[in-house]
């Protein structure tokens, strides 16, 4: 048996009834602006839908009228009005937010007691519990502690150390049942001017925020008491101070980039003045003795 085609009519329809659609022509140059308003779009996606919702129901989208790019133009910034996107720095820290940790330095304080010597950050790199900081923040230390971003607090050891770009590996002996490793990304594709973000706690208080962008590469920096001369750094002008050190440089996706290792201030005070230093990831990987991507 031969089966009726679908939405077919039990009589053919009169020429006066039959209606011509064009379709819509989207030009080339659509593309290109979904490449520039990517990231915003996908924020927008609602409102966008609900804009073309409205021109429908009320009329005012001919039926056989071309899409123009000054349409699309038009209702990506009547979207974008509407739709309050993300900035880079607080998406940066989203996502990495759970991986950052305090790193406290005990050393050896009067009566046989322990002292408090130093604060610093670190960055979770391996879910059970690997952490990357810097050498100068636990060099000497008696006992070393980490608090997670939940706010359980661990000793951690020493595993590892790469001198050359102040950098030291820890093993925290206890760690939160849903710990995230943070994301590690190349810095193969970083260029002065892109966006950064450091997470750390300068003076001990954090976490705390701060962004800007990369200011230069393969930089120099000799360390503060003249032991060290590292090189192949990332500078960057995201404001930095003591208790930064050892916590993460990230890129606008939140992924790390570098480890914050020093600050370079011309007066010799261990404030930041707009140059701050951070080791490439690459170089902190290898520190773990693990390839990092």
């Amino acid at each position: 048996m031969k089966r009726a085609s679908l939405y077919s009519s039990s009589r053919p329809k009169a020429k006066s009834e039959v209606v011509v659609v064009k379709k819509a022509v989207i030009k080339p140059k659509f593309k290109e602006t979904l490449r520039k308003y990517r990231v915003p779009l996908i924020a927008a996606l609602p409102g966008l839908a609900a804009l073309v919702f409205v021109l429908l129901q009320s009329g005012l989208a001919p039926r056989q009228a071309e899409l123009t790019q000054e349409d699309i133009d038009a209702a990506v910034a009547k979207a974008l009005e509407t739709v309050q996107v993300p900035s880079h720095s607080a998406k940066a820290f989203e996502a990495v937010r759970g991986s950052v940790v305090r790193v406290r330095a005990f050393h050896d304080g009067p009566d046989g007691g322990e002292i408090q010597a130093g604060v610093g950050s670190g960055v979770v790199i391996l879910d059970k519990g690997v952490i990357l900081t810097n050498i100068h923040v636990v060099a000497g230390a008696r006992r070393i502690s980490v608090t997670f971003a939940e706010g359980m607090e661990s000793d951690a050891v020493v595993t590892g150390t790469r001198p050359e770009d102040d950098l030291a590996v820890l093993q925290a002996a206890a760690i939160p049942d849903d710990l995230m490793a943070a994301t590690l990304q190349s810095t193969s594709g970083l260029s002065p001017g892109d966006y950064v973000t450091a997470v750390g706690f300068p003076f001990g208080i954090g976490p705390s925020v701060t962004s800007g962008v990369v200011s230069g590469l393969k930089r120099e920096y000799r360390t503060p008491e003249g032991q060290r001369l590292l090189t192949n750094l990332i500078q960057f002008d995201a404001a930095v101070n003591p208790g930064n050190s050892g916590g993460p440089l990230l890129n606008a996706s939140g992924e790390v980039v570098g480890i914050v290792t020093g600050i370079l201030n011309p007066t010799q005070q261990r404030v930041f003045v707009g140059i701050g230093f951070a080791v490439p990831i690459e170089n902190a990987a290898m520190a773990v003795g693990v390839p990092p991507f």
